[in-house]
């Protein structure tokens, strides 16, 4: 009885101790900006696009830093595209490409603490980052508000929702998304209360709610990260109108592994607006 009772205190300890270092350093398990590194690896002129150099400034003073490639000849339109959890917008390349190719100018910035831009990552931090986007976008470039096109992808994907609940868009596309830190956490571990631990909470599934441009929502079911399911609840929450893409392909790469079915796909959503 006394060795079941040691084996028992012994569970016990490993179950709080794992539950508090989940609970104290969530932030390092949200934020990736040192994987690969914060090192620029390459600028749009590798892959012989045009680019302007942008420095933003946040509503709290913090400096970030930023590409707008715009689209030579016939431009459709600017997409603002909102990167995920891990390295910088050098990282973003391919994605820059194929909205060049498919006719609009793009901006894309690093998140405080990522990249070149200053400052340590934060939930409302990053609220802030895309605020200081939009409004370059639209007080220095006169783009009119709703003639942007948010594109998010993973975590990216829950501030473009919450860009969207604040300062409506031409179109909302969320790419790999999950639904919420909570739902996505107690998938990774269920045996936590997790919901209740998380002081994150990146709901977009909540956003989504109070949205009602037209929505692209793009999803694998071969995503190794985050589970296909997450992207067809937010799809099945989500206000009309309304498209789900599947593709295939894992978290990082399915957008390149799908090849024309991730470019007509997108390409079909953008003409039909």
């Amino acid at each position: 009885m006394e060795s079941v009772w040691i084996i028992f205190r012994s569970l016990l300890f490993i179950y709080v101790g794992v539950g508090l270092f989940l609970y104290l350093f969530q932030s390092g398990m949200i934020y990736y900006p040192e994987l690969p590194g914060r090192e620029l690896t390459a600028t749009p002129k590798y892959i012989g696009l045009e680019y302007d150099e942008v420095t933003l400034l946040t509503e709290d003073r913090k400096k970030l830093h930023g590409w707008y490639i715009p689209r030579e000849g016939e431009e459709r339109g600017v997409i603002l595209f909102l990167h995920g959890n891990a390295g910088n917008i050098s990282h973003r390349l391919d994605s820059l490409r194929i909205f060049n190719e498919l006719g609009y100018a793009s901006f894309i910035f690093d998140y405080r603490g990522y990249g070149q831009s200053e400052g340590k990552p934060t939930e409302k931090g990053t609220y802030l980052d895309a605020e200081a986007a939009w409004r370059y976008l639209v007080e220095q470039h006169g783009v009119k508000p709703r003639e942007i096109i948010y594109f998010g992808r993973s975590l990216g994907a829950s501030i473009a929702a919450y860009l969207a609940t604040r300062e409506p868009p031409k179109a909302l596309i969320l790419e790999s998304a999950f639904t919420s830190v909570g739902d996505f956490a107690s998938s990774i571990y269920p045996i936590y209360p997790t919901r209740l631990m998380a002081r994150y909470s990146y709901n977009t599934r909540k956003y989504l709610q109070s949205i009602n441009c037209p929505l692209l929502i793009i999803h694998s079911k071969q995503d190794e990260i985050v589970p296909f399911t997450h992207g067809q609840q937010l799809f099945d929450s989500a206000n009309h109108p309304k498209q789900l893409l599947n593709i295939v392909g894992g978290h990082n790469d399915g957008f390149i592994v799908s090849g024309s079915i991730y470019t007509r796909g997108l390409g079909n959503f953008l003409d039909s607006l």
